[in-house]
C-alpha cells in the first residue's frame, strides 16, 4: 500500500515537471537542465515503488533512455530538435514501458504537428515567419501527461499494469 502511495506521488510530481517544462519552453524556449536531472534522479525511486526487477525490467528502462538518447542526439546534430526536448524525453523513456513510450511518441507527434499549424499561423498573422520557434516541449509534455493519465493514474481508461 505504501508503494502505491510513492508511486502515484511519483506520478504527480511527474506531471507538475512534465507542466514546468511545457510553460518554461513556451516562455524562454528552454527546458532546464535541473529539471531533467531531478526528473531522472526520481526514476530509481519509481522502479522501486512500482516493483520492478533489476532485470529484466529496470535494464529494459534504462536501455530503451539509452536508444531514445542516440536516436534523439542525432536528430539534435541535425538541428532537428533542441537539446532540452532530447533530454526530456530521454529521461521520460526511464519512467514509461518501451510499448507505451512508443505510444508517447505518436501523441507527441501529433500534439507538435497541430502546435506547428498553430505557431505558423500566430507568427504569420504577426509578420515574424522568420522567427518562428516551435516550443516542442509542449508537445513532449501532451504527450507524456496523455500517456500518464491513460494508463497509470487511478481510474485509468485503460489500466495498465505497473511497469
Amino acid at each position: 500500500m505504501l508503494t502505491n502511495t510513492i508511486s502515484y506521488g511519483l506520478l504527480i510530481a511527474l506531471a507538475i515537471a512534465l507542466v514546468v517544462a511545457a510553460f518554461t519552453d513556451i516562455r524562454r524556449r528552454q527546458i532546464d537542465n535541473w529539471l531533467n536531472g531531478a526528473i531522472a534522479l526520481a526514476a530509481p525511486l519509481f522502479w522501486w515503488s512500482s516493483d520492478l526487477s533489476l532485470w529484466p525490467d529496470v535494464a529494459i528502462q534504462l536501455g530503451m533512455a539509452l536508444a531514445a538518447f542516440a536516436l534523439l542526439a542525432g536528430l539534435f546534430a541535425l538541428k532537428a530538435m533542441g537539446g532540452g526536448d532530447v533530454k526530456l524525453l530521454t529521461v521520460l523513456a526511464l519512467w514509461v514501458r518501451p510499448e507505451l513510450f512508443m505510444q508517447l511518441l505518436v501523441i507527441m507527434a501529433i500534439a507538435g504537428g497541430v502546435l506547428t499549424i498553430v505557431m505558423f499561423f500566430w507568427y504569420t498573422a504577426r509578420r515574424q515567419k522568420e522567427r518562428m520557434a516551435i516550443p516542442y516541449g509542449v508537445a513532449i509534455a501532451f504527450g507524456g501527461l496523455w500517456v500518464l493519465a491513460a494508463n497509470y493514474l487511478p481510474g485509468a481508461a485503460v489500466a495498465a499494469p505497473p511497469l
